[in-house]
């Protein structure tokens, strides 16, 4: 399917000569630069970190302990003894190493396989992230386009009133027209006017929204080249795409593993019920100048053994607390059923957005040669005097009005077929890289 677009117009920005950029050296800035993608890097660092911490849960737990004391005791006797009374001032010194090695900690384990869950949960986050990412470049790099686009469009419009208002004018002086007339047109002037003022305003709206995914101005962009061709879904089977989502989307697969944690969740509260079985060993050394005995001491302990752990009652939080992980276990099934069913409809958009897409560019293909021919049979009706300069300007208007659809309905189909590749988790840099390939600089326009 062939595309040609025409009589893009040169608008001077100002904020004055910039370097071009195209849209691949806009993604590689919004990689670098992009608040939203650099947050979802940062979660997916912190969320990695649950793994070891998980593991942690399995292996020994071993603590070093260390004192020192100043001691003063006043010890009196009733009766004869040959112990020391009186005030004993003596200071002692103490260190140890305490070790738990869980045996039976069902619920460590359980830990331990929500952390892989949440660890590959949060690699599909961050995917999802970086083709969102790609969405965002493309939509606001359009968006600048179309604004420019659209500027262009009300200029015509305006050239085409701004003559209107003049034969008004003419035509009032010489008596064929009435003052109406001519307060009809200005008023069709003065709302281009409007109209140019909103659409001067819209490209640098458009233009700083584009900023706030670089960190930078963009300088002038790349614009379609001509005689590019679009292509139908493949395969062209909307049901087989809904199928493939269902498989790869990464918006049901951050969804599977909520529901996967949440099952695990539940069996940990439960096991939280369970007595637990730790082998526990412990190695202390006490050294006193003095004592009660009246003589100094040092003493090593070693002891090692099993410590069994059973929760009686707790005053009914254990059970409540599996209630709750029952009840959001609920919850992230019908989460899931709602990715699933969300992700279709998307898929099914999509689809039909890229096939109305391609049609309607043929329609306004079609609309664009009619304009074309409309303004060749203007200017030659002028020339033999049953056409009037106006009648060509608004001609040049239609087809200019026709020219900007088209390209608007060029730039929503590549949009829908990036955001068709998104919803079953296929898009890729690559892809943004085809469609680059589609642009040129302006100034080889």
């Amino acid at each position: 399917m062939r595309l040609n677009v025409l009589a893009w117009v040169a608008i001077g920005l100002a904020s004055g000569p910039a370097a071009a950029d195209d849209l691949m050296s806009v993604y590689r800035d919004a990689i670098v630069q992009d608040p939203v993608y650099a947050s979802a890097k940062s979660t997916y660092a912190a969320t990695k970190e649950k793994l070891p911490q998980g593991r942690a849960l399995l292996l020994p737990n071993a603590n070093a302990t260390a004192n020192a004391t100043y001691n003063s005791t006043n010890i009196s006797y009733n009766g004869v003894t040959t112990l020391p009374q009186g005030n004993l001032n003596y200071p002692s010194f103490g260190a140890g190493v305490n070790v738990t090695q869980p045996i039976f900690r069902p619920q460590n384990n359980v830990i331990y396989e929500q952390a892989q869950i949440q660890v590959a949960q949060a690699e599909s986050q961050l995917s999802f992230s970086g083709q969102d990412l790609m969405i965002r470049v493309a939509q606001a790099y359009f968006d600048v386009l179309i604004a420019e686009y659209n500027l262009v469009t009300v200029k015509a419009q305006k050239v085409a009133t701004n003559e209107q208002l003049a034969q008004a004018k003419r035509n009032f002086q010489v008596g064929t027209a009435t003052i109406t007339d001519t307060y009809d047109a200005q008023a069709r002037y003065d709302l281009v006017i409007a109209q140019e003022i909103t659409a001067s305003n819209d490209i640098e709206v458009r233009r700083r929204a584009l900023q706030q995914i670089i960190g930078r101005l963009p300088g002038p962009l790349s614009k379609p080249q001509a005689n590019v061709t679009l292509s139908s879904p493949e395969p062209n089977d909307m049901e087989a795409w809904v199928t493939a989502a269902y498989k790869n989307s990464l918006q049901v697969q951050i969804a599977k593993a909520s529901l996967e944690i949440a099952v695990k969740e539940v069996d940990r509260n439960r096991y939280n019920q369970y007595p637990t079985l730790d082998a526990v060993g412990s190695a202390n050394f006490l050294k006193q100048n003095n004592s009660t005995l009246g003589f100094g001491q040092d003493t090593r302990t070693l002891a090692i053994g099993l410590q069994v752990n059973y929760p009686l009652f707790q005053g009914g939080a254990l059970t409540s607390r599996v209630r709750e992980a029952i009840a959001n276990k609920s919850k992230s099934e019908e989460d899931y059923e709602n990715a699933r069913r969300t992700v279709a409809q998307n898929v099914r958009q999509a689809f039909l957005a890229v096939n109305t897409g391609l049609g309607e560019i043929e329609a306004l293909k079609q609309a664009v040669s009619s304009n074309r021919l409309s303004v060749d049979a203007s200017k030659l009706g002028q020339e033999v005097g049953v056409r009037t300069q106006v009648d060509v300007l608004n001609a040049q208007q239609l087809l200019y009005s026709a020219e900007r659809d088209l390209a608007r309905s060029y730039y929503n189909t590549i949009l829908a077929q990036l955001r068709l590749k998104q919803t079953v988790g296929r898009l890729i840099p690559n892809d943004l890289d085809n469609v680059n390939r589609l642009l040129k600089p302006e100034q080889q326009q």
